[in-house]
């Protein structure tokens, strides 16, 4: 592991270059062409096999080690969010209204500085390494489900992934063994009232107050109607019913977001929506329409696999801290490549400590502390090896096809 962690602190002022690059060059889910090309650019240099539009637009490279041994997947998303930034940096996106406000520039980042320390050392490498550059993380359908139907899977014996937690203590590495994260979903509520004078609301039927009822309800749902044993989160995000301040508005807009960890809770809470909004339409004289969007799968890692990490993070440079997390409610298409092989997904810590606060992810003035990138690499970079010298017993051995 020492030639890998030598290697890696050589590279690291070259990995924040690279993070700060892709953090002035965001991109939006579906709309990434020069990041993947970047990507794919940076790996054919290496020497690697490289596959471009994958799934749409992801990038699959491959490392060939000197010697047999199983395949090892690594992924990171390279997508990033309609944000417009605060920070006073000198590496401040460059592209209005868009900014990287969640790591992924880190996640892509980490990835490639690893895929270049395991390129130096490919001779002794006893395996095949995937490098899983995905698009589209933050939008779904998101880019992992594509990925994987396009095959980028094909061969691999496990898979391993971790986020940059912006909350979280540098050298501190989260996991939990099982389901770990939620299934996000979203909906949407039009309420079709009638619209009136402000001095006449007898005449009107309030898609306003009808609205403010609903969202009341439907609180209820997690409060009253799903076991407290069960977590599960019912949130409205959004709430638009635009009108002069003396018209009483026809129309509101309700829109918001579903978290589960059990199918059997997900599929009663969307039938639930849907009934309470009625009843509550019904008893207002009004209409209504309600389209409920299913996202990602909830993410569960495999017990053996994330053992099997939390065990080597404890010895690798950097890492202060291994701690088990309780569920988290938000979502990861990760999970997509889950229910295909076995692998595990876990959280480095990259708060920045010297701020006077730490801005959460998706925030205008979200940021990590760069020293978390070497961190993430090494831990990712001693499961690859530690896999291929140990993990593989009792693993039918392949290897992938570009």
């Amino acid at each position: 592991m020492e030639n890998l962690y030598r290697k890696l602190d050589e590279l690291y002022n070259e990995i924040v270059e690279i993070r700060r690059y892709l953090h002035q060059h965001p991109e939006l889910s579906f709309e990434e062409v020069e990041t993947p090309e970047y990507i794919a650019v940076y790996h054919e240099k290496l020497g690697h096999e490289v596959r471009r539009k994958v799934g749409g637009r992801g990038v699959l490279a491959v490392l060939r080690g000197g010697k047999p041994g199983p395949t090892i997947a690594l992924r990171a998303d390279f997508d990033a969010l309609p944000i417009q930034e605060e920070n006073n940096v000198p590496y401040k996106s460059k592209v209005d209204g868009v900014m990287h406000a969640c790591g992924h520039d880190g996640h892509t980042a980490t990835l490639l500085g690893l895929a270049k320390a395991l390129n130096h050392m490919k001779e002794e490498l006893e395996g095949t390494v995937v490098f899983i550059h995905q698009h589209a993380e933050e939008l779904p359908p998101g880019g992992a489900i594509s990925m994987v139907e396009d095959g980028c899977l094909n061969g691999v014996d496990v898979i391993f992934g971790t986020h940059l937690s912006a909350g979280t203590p540098v050298g501190e590495i989260g996991y939990r063994s099982g389901p770990f994260l939620a299934a996000p979903d979203r909906f949407d509520i039009k309420i079709q009232g009638k619209g009136g004078h402000g001095s006449q609301p007898h005449l009107t039927k309030d898609s306003i107050v009808i609205g403010g009822q609903l969202i009341s309800s439907l609180q209820q749902i997690i409060s009253r109607r799903v076991d407290p044993l069960d977590t599960a989160v019912v949130s409205i995000c959004s709430f638009e019913a635009k009108n002069p301040y003396n018209v009483i508005a026809d129309t509101a807009l309700l829109t918001g977001t579903v978290r589960t960890f059990k199918e059997e809770v997900r599929d009663y809470i969307e039938k639930e929506i849907e009934r309470v909004t009625k009843g509550t339409c019904l008893a207002a004289d009004a209409e209504y329409s309600y389209k409920y969007m299913r996202g990602y799968p909830t993410t569960v890692n495999d017990p053996e696999v994330t053992e099997f990490v939390v065990e080597l993070a404890n010895s690798v440079p950097g890492v202060k801290s291994v701690r088990e997390y309780n569920l988290q409610m938000g979502g990861e298409d990760f999970a997509y490549y889950l229910k295909h092989v076995k692998g595990t997904f876990f959280m480095t810590g990259a708060e920045i400590s010297e701020r006077e606060t730490t801005y959460p992810h998706h925030h205008p003035k979200f940021d990590i502390d760069e020293r978390a990138l070497l961190v993430a690499a090494k831990v990712l970079g001693t499961a690859t090896l530690k896999y291929m010298r140990n993990g593989s017993r009792g693993t039918k051995s392949s290897a992938a096809t570009c």
